[in-house]
């Protein structure tokens, strides 16, 4: 199945509007995510594209205010660092979003105060 049609389908179902995910942008996550994902949550956000990004940040574990806790990556490296995420990008700005239990729980939320950052 398409990519985008997947992104839309899960759009539909939690009842958001459709926002395209520029796979050649970057996103911002955490690189011991692939380890951390196997044994905790996996937690997003989308905040608005600026500057080479598609807005999204990932992250397993406990967040951490520091300046390098995200490192930049292409959208496209997901595959092979949390491709649990891929269908759930197509998500808008101001969402949240938690995947648990391998996929078996997902949550997610709008959380306007994204949208201020």
């Amino acid at each position: 199945m398409d990519l985008i049609k997947i992104q839309q389908d899960i759009c539909n179902k939690y009842e958001f509007k459709f926002e395209s995910c520029e796979m050649h942008l970057k996103v911002g996550i955490t690189l011991d995510i692939k380890e951390k994902s196997k044994t905790m949550p996996i937690h997003a956000l989308r905040l608005p594209i600026e500057g080479g990004t598609n807005g999204w940040y990932i992250w397993s574990g406990e967040y951490l205010e520091d300046d390098d806790f995200f490192k930049p990556m292409h959208a496209e490296h997901l595959e092979d660092y949390c491709p649990l995420i891929i269908p759930y990008l197509g998500l808008p700005t101001g969402t949240r979003l938690l995947i648990a239990e391998n996929g078996d729980y997902v949550d997610v939320w709008e959380d306007l105060s994204l949208l201020s950052v």
